[in-house]
């Protein structure tokens, strides 16, 4: 729907799946497909309603979340290979099913025909969030071989203060290097991190040549991290 409503007539369209940290996971995607020369311009979407799959008789959950939208486009360069290049620069990214009880929709399609609602153990997610999120973030920043002194600014996944807050000072990063928009939007699960990229960007924050780390975690467990350059 969306490639018809933008009056897309060639190209392919199709959905990533990976809830909160499905943003980080279709930036992976877009950029394999453009360094495999396969794709030249990529529009990345992250949207989620999760007004749709709320229990409004949970408080526990339906006070953390919003529904919002955003986008990025990536476009093929030559580059040097270095991480002064403009763009994507490293991915990580990790899933471990055995935490799936720990965050899920307790229904669906291809399980009870039921659209179900979202259920979560916060606390439980709290104690593996920190640790996954800042271990792959290390992981990128390795790989793009930068460390957290070189990065300008965090984009996390706008999962609630008290993650990104751990995580910062788990990676020994100030919160001043760290974009929040958690306390205007909510956790908007997959669309957070455009959100915040966006809102960055306007109030001039975030500006050519920054390099950037964002990092997200979802249900699943699914988690990654990217490093690029504005």
């Amino acid at each position: 729907k969306v490639q018809t409503g933008l009056g897309m007539t060639s190209g392919f369209a199709f959905d990533v799946q990976a809830v909160c940290a499905g943003f980080a996971y279709a930036l992976t995607i877009a950029n394999s497909l453009i360094v495999s020369g396969q794709s030249k311009k990529i529009l990345v979407i992250g949207a989620e309603t999760f007004s749709r799959i709320m229990d409004w008789e949970d408080r526990t959950t339906w006070v953390l979340f919003g529904d919002g939208a955003g986008a990025l486009i990536l476009e093929a360069q030559e580059c040097e290979g270095t991480s002064q290049d403009r763009g994507i620069l490293s991915c990580d990214l990790s899933s471990d099913g055995k935490y799936n009880d720990l965050l899920y929709v307790d229904g669906g399609v291809s399980t009870t025909q039921t659209t179900g609602v979202l259920r979560m153990q916060g606390q439980e997610v709290f104690k593996h969030a920190v640790g996954k999120l800042a271990e792959s973030g290390e992981n990128a920043m390795s790989k793009a071989g930068i460390t957290s002194e070189d990065v300008d600014w965090i984009v996390p996944h706008q999962a609630n203060l008290r993650i990104i807050k751990s995580t910062a000072k788990k990676m020994a990063v100030p919160m001043e290097k760290v974009v929040l928009t958690v306390q205007d939007h909510g956790n908007t699960s997959a669309a957070s991190i455009p959100l915040a990229l966006s809102v960055a960007v306007e109030k001039g924050q975030i500006k050519r040549n920054n390099l950037i780390l964002t990092e997200a975690i979802g249900g699943g467990l699914a988690w990654g991290a990217v490093v690029f350059r504005w």
